[in-house]
């Protein structure tokens, strides 16, 4: 970290002292402030927000200035807000206001309707980001993200670019579609996606209702092999799958993906578009690490769905699926850059 940016993270953090407990479903931070309570120790966030968006109620977290230029970080599967714990206190420094929420079926994001489908298919779920921007007066943003969260980023800015002013993307371009997901893939590749055929059938979800913690700590050991994340680390993140739709919206979404389970008409169009595999304008920078164990494409299969300015990070060091968390200098200096491509 640069001198400049620790001056900057003292200036906005002041004198105070600030004492946090972990998030997590209906319960937010300790957080006390100096300078409107802009930066928290590493692990925690100011007190959440919430707000009334589309069939939710999200819950998110926010710091830095709020005349500031939006940025949304978007986390993905098995992870949460805490993924961006030390990348969104380098933006708010730089001026950003930053938005972390929580995605449907996390934290203490809520259905609004008990009627409502635990709808987990892609669309759906970045629907919610801009139905969020909606509701805080956010005309566009960059938007960051990773696994979920880079897909959901992708599809907004590929059929919505007027609401994405930049786009930094885990493992590039995500979108997909239901006859995608229907084609088989060689067995290697199969072999990495053991979960998604697992949550196909009624033992998986059973187990996944049954097993969350240890699912998903196994899910962050493969995905990120050469992360050694401490126990205090995963159980704040884990404490988002307690989540009383979390099981049905994490089933839902990879069921979609092949074919086993039906979304919602309302979103017929746009998936119809996104199975189009449609290019990207907006200002874009792709991030990988090198140690990635989560299935991913390779960098040259996607560049060419990039259309506007344009630029590829491979991330060194052990780097894996959780980069954001991983290697937050990286991550904050790719939404800075492409702030400028």
């Amino acid at each position: 970290m640069s001198t400049n940016l620790e001056t900057s993270r003292r200036r906005l953090l002041g004198a105070a002292v600030i004492s946090a407990a972990a998030l997590g479903p209906g319960r937010a931070a300790v957080a006390a402030a100096g300078s409107g309570g802009t930066r928290t120790p590493s692990g925690a966030f100011p007190p959440l927000r919430s707000a009334r968006a589309g069939a939710l109620e999200i819950a998110y977290a926010e710091i830095g200035p709020p005349g500031g230029d939006p940025v949304i970080l978007l986390h993905g599967w098995p992870y949460d807000i805490h993924a961006f714990e030390d990348v969104a206190p380098r933006l708010a420094a730089e001026g950003y206001r930053v938005i972390v929420p929580y995605l449907r079926g996390f934290g203490a994001t809520r259905f609004v309707s008990p009627d409502s489908l635990r709808n987990g298919q892609p669309t759906a779920v970045a629907l919610d980001t801009i139905a969020l921007m909606d509701a805080l007066g956010v005309g566009s943003a960059i938007l960051g993200g990773f696994d979920w969260g880079a897909r959901s980023a992708d599809i907004i800015a590929a059929l919505w670019p007027e609401r994405c002013k930049g786009l930094v993307a885990v493992s590039g371009y995500l979108i997909g579609s239901q006859a995608s997901g229907a084609k088989p893939l060689p067995p290697e590749a199969e072999l990495q996606w053991w979960y998604q055929f697992y949550f196909a059938t009624e033992r998986g979800r059973a187990g996944y209702e049954a097993n969350r913690r240890p699912f998903n700590r196994l899910i962050w050991r493969l995905a990120s092999p050469k992360w050694s994340f401490d126990d205090a680390t995963f159980e704040r993140s884990a404490a988002a799958f307690d989540n009383t739709d979390h099981v049905a919206v994490v089933i839902h979404n990879y069921r979609w993906r092949m074919g086993l389970a039906d979304g919602e008409r309302r979103y017929d169009a746009d998936e119809a578009r996104l199975a189009a595999a449609p290019t990207i304008r907006v200002p874009t920078i792709t991030l990988e690490g090198d140690a990635n164990g989560a299935p991913h494409p390779d960098p040259a299969a996607y560049a060419a769905k990039f259309t506007g300015p344009y630029a590829h990070r491979l991330v060194p060091g052990g780097v894996g699926h959780n980069l954001p968390q991983e290697a937050p200098e990286a991550f904050a200096r790719a939404i800075l850059d492409v702030a400028r491509l």
